[in-house]
C-alpha cells in the first residue's frame, strides 16, 4: 500500500499501517466524500457564526432563551423518539478511548453503556483514529480478545452482558488533516461518524442494537440541526431506516444551556437525551464570559456541582429531558481507585455522594471513568430506580430556571489560591505532554483526566491573569518549576513543546478557543505520518 492512496475524491495522506485498508476502503472514503460534499460548507458557516456570537457576547449582548424559538419551548405536545434497543436502561455509563484493552474492560465492566470517545479522551494521532475504528469493528465482530505482553488475557463476556457501544466523534471545530478533498482536510466529526457508521451500522442492527452517538461541543440548535441532516443522509445512502441512529448531546457549552429544548427538538427523531458535562461547561463559561469580573471562578476543585449556577444548569437539563421523554445523563466521576485503602474509601465516598445527588435530582444514569466505580454508581441508581430502567416520569415541574440563574456565577466566591494556580499549571503541562505523545486519557493525581481538564486548567490561568488575581511573574515561576519537574519525572517529555503550547494558549492577551486545534496542527499533524 502506498503512502498516498486515492479514491475518486478523497486522498489519504496518513502513513499506512497494518489493517488500515480494512477501514479506509474506497467505498468508505467515497461515503465520507458524500458527507463532506453535502455538509462541509454548512459546517464552515456555523463555525463562522460561533465566532460572531462570541464577539457579540464579549461586547455585552446578554445571553437568554431565544425569542425566535419560544414556540418550540411552549408547545407541550412534541416528544423525542422512544428509547432504542440497548439504551432503555442507562444507569451506569463508562467512558474511555477506543483502545483495545480499554474496550474489553469497558464492555465487560457491568456498565450499561460504553462511550467510545474519539474526542476528549483520544489524542487524534493518525494511528489512534484509524486504530480506534478497528477496535470498534473488532469489538462488534468479537475479534478483540488478546493477551498482553505481560501475559494478561482480555476476553469479552457473553454478548448479553456487554455494554452498549455509543461513539463520541470529534467536535465540529476540528479537522482530519490525513484525509483531504481538493487539498482541504475533511471535518473530523464526519470522519469519526462516517467511518464508524459505514462499517458498523448494519453490524450493530444485526446484533440487536444500532449506531448510537454522543455529540460534543454543540453551541446551539443550528448545529444540532446539522447533525440531524447528517444522520438523515447517512441512513439514506446506506439504506438504513430513518430514525435508526440515536444521539445524546452533551450540554457542555454555556450557549447550549439556553437551547436545550431546541436541541432536542432538532434531533427529536434521532435523540437519545442530554448529558451534563462539568469541566467543559466551566471551560465554555470562561471562554465566553471570562473577560467580565463577575464571572471569575475560584480554584476549579472548589467549584462543585452544588454551586447555584451549576444546580440551575443540571436541574434545567433534567426537567427539559423528562418533559420531552428523553434520558438525562449525569456527569463524570473521574476518580481512579487506588491501592491505599483509605484513599480508595475516600474516593468511593466522593463518587457516592455525587451520584446520590444526581439520582435524587432525577437523572437516569451517570458517567464513570474507571471500571472500579461501576458498582458504586450502580448501587446508588439501583436504590432510586429499583426495577425501573429510568425515571422519565419525574418531570420536575417544580424546577423554574431563569437566564439569571444560569449565570449566577458571582455567588461562587473565593479568589484563586497558590495551590490552585500551581495545580492548574501542573495538570495542563502533564496532560499536554501525554497528548503530544498520543495519550488522551491520563491518570493524574488520582483522577482520570482528559482534554476537558487541561482546557479548564489553562483558561483559568488566563482568566486570573486578566483580572490581576495572580501576577504574571508568579505564573512564569511556577511554569519554570513545573516544567523542570515534568522533565525530571519523564526524561522523554517534550518539555519545550509543552511549555510553548501553554504559553500560547494560556498566557497570551487573547484566549484561543481550544488548545487542541493549535497542538494538532503544530505537532500531531505536522509529524512525518503525513505524506504528500
Amino acid at each position: 500500500m502506498s503512502a498516498t492512496t486515492t479514491t475518486s475524491r478523497v486522498r489519504v495522506l496518513g502513513a499506512p499501517r497494518d489493517r488500515h485498508d480494512e477501514i479506509l476502503t474506497p467505498e468508505a472514503l467515497d461515503f465520507l466524500a458524500r458527507l463532506d460534499e453535502a455538509f462541509a460548507a454548512r459546517r464552515f458557516d456555523l463555525l463562522a457564526e460561533r465566532r460572531r456570537r462570541a464577539e457579540r457576547i464579549a461586547s455585552g449582548v446578554p445571553l437568554g432563551f431565544p425569542l425566535t424559538t419560544a414556540a418550540v419551548r411552549s408547545d407541550p405536545d412534541w416528544r423525542v423518539a422512544p428509547p432504542a434497543p440497548g439504551l432503555t436502561d442507562r444507569r451506569v455509563e463508562i467512558t474511555g478511548p477506543p483502545e483495545r484493552r480499554m474496550a474489553v474492560n469497558a464492555l465487560n465492566s457491568g456498565a450499561q453503556v460504553w462511550m467510545a470517545d474519539f474526542e476528549d479522551a483520544t489524542s487524534p494521532t493518525w494511528d489512534n483514529i484509524v486504530g480506534g475504528q478497528l477496535t470498534l469493528l473488532d469489538a462488534i465482530e468479537r475479534r478483540i480478545d488478546f493477551t498482553s505482553p505481560e501475559g494478561k488475557e482480555y476476553r469479552l463476556r457473553d454478548r448479553s452482558e456487554l455494554a452498549t457501544i455509543v461513539v463520541r466523534p470529534r467536535g465540529w471545530h476540528l479537522v482530519e488533516k490525513h484525509l483531504v478533498v481538493d487539498e482541504r482536510p475533511l471535518p473530523a466529526a464526519l470522519v469519526d461518524f462516517g467511518l464508524y457508521f459505514f462499517h458498523c451500522a448494519r453490524r450493530q442492527l444485526d446484533a440487536g442494537h444500532g449506531p448510537y452517538f454522543y455529540l460534543p461541543k454543540l453551541e446551539n440548535h443550528h448545529e444540532a440541526r446539522l447533525w440531524n441532516d447528517v444522520f438523515v443522509l447517512a441512513q439514506e445512502l446506506l439504506g438504513i431506516p430513518r430514525g435508526t441512529i440515536r444521539a445524546t448531546v452533551l450540554i457542555e457549552t454555556v450557549t447550549a444551556a439556553f437551547e436545550m429544548e431546541e436541541i432536542l427538538h432538532q434531533l427529536r427523531e434521532h435523540s437519545a437525551g442530554l448529558n451534563a458535562g462539568r469541566w467543559d461547561y466551566l471551560f465554555s463559561l470562561i471562554k465566553n464570559l471570562g473577560h467580565r469580573p463577575d464571572f471569575v471562578l475560584p480554584d476549579r476543585a472548589k467549584v462543585t456541582m452544588t454551586a447555584p449556577f451549576l444546580r440551575a444548569y443540571t436541574e434545567l437539563l433534567v426537567r427539559t429531558c423528562h418533559r420531552r421523554g428523553a434520558h438525562a445523563i449525569g456527569g463524570m466521576a473521574a476518580q481512579v481507585p487506588g491501592r491505599d485503602a483509605d484513599a480508595h474509601a475516600a474516593a468511593l465516598a466522593t463518587v457516592r455522594l455525587d451520584k446520590e445527588r444526581e439520582a435524587e435530582d432525577g437523572f437516569d444514569g451517570s458517567w464513570v471513568a474507571h471500571p472500579g466505580l461501576v458498582a458504586v454508581c450502580r448501587e446508588v441508581f439501583d436504590q432510586v430506580l429499583g426495577e425501573r430502567p429510568h425515571q422519565l416520569d419525574r418531570t420536575r415541574e417544580d424546577v423554574e430556571v431563569a437566564p439569571a440563574d444560569l449565570l449566577a456565577v458571582r455567588r461562587t466566591v473565593g479568589p484563586p489560591t497558590p495551590e490552585g494556580v500551581r495545580a492548574n499549571v501542573a495538570v495542563a503541562l502533564r496532560y499536554f505532554d501525554a497528548w503530544l505523545h498520543g495519550q488522551g486519557a491520563v491518570a493524574l493525581g488520582g483522577l482520570m483526566e482528559d482534554a476537558a481538564t487541561a482546557e479548564i486548567a489553562r483558561v483559568q490561568i488566563w482568566q486570573w491573569l486578566r483580572h490581576r488575581l495572580v501576577d504574571r511573574d508568579t505564573v512564569l515561576r511556577i511554569l519554570d518549576e513545573e516544567a523542570a519537574a515534568l522533565g525530571a519525572e519523564h526524561p522523554w517529555a517534550r518539555v519545550d513543546e509543552v511549555r510553548a503550547l501553554f504559553e500560547r494558549t494560556a498566557l497570551g492577551r487573547e484566549l484561543p478557543a481550544f488548545f487542541t486545534t493549535d497542538a494538532y496542527t503544530r505537532h500531531l499533524a505536522a509529524r512525518t505520518e503525513i505524506h504528500a
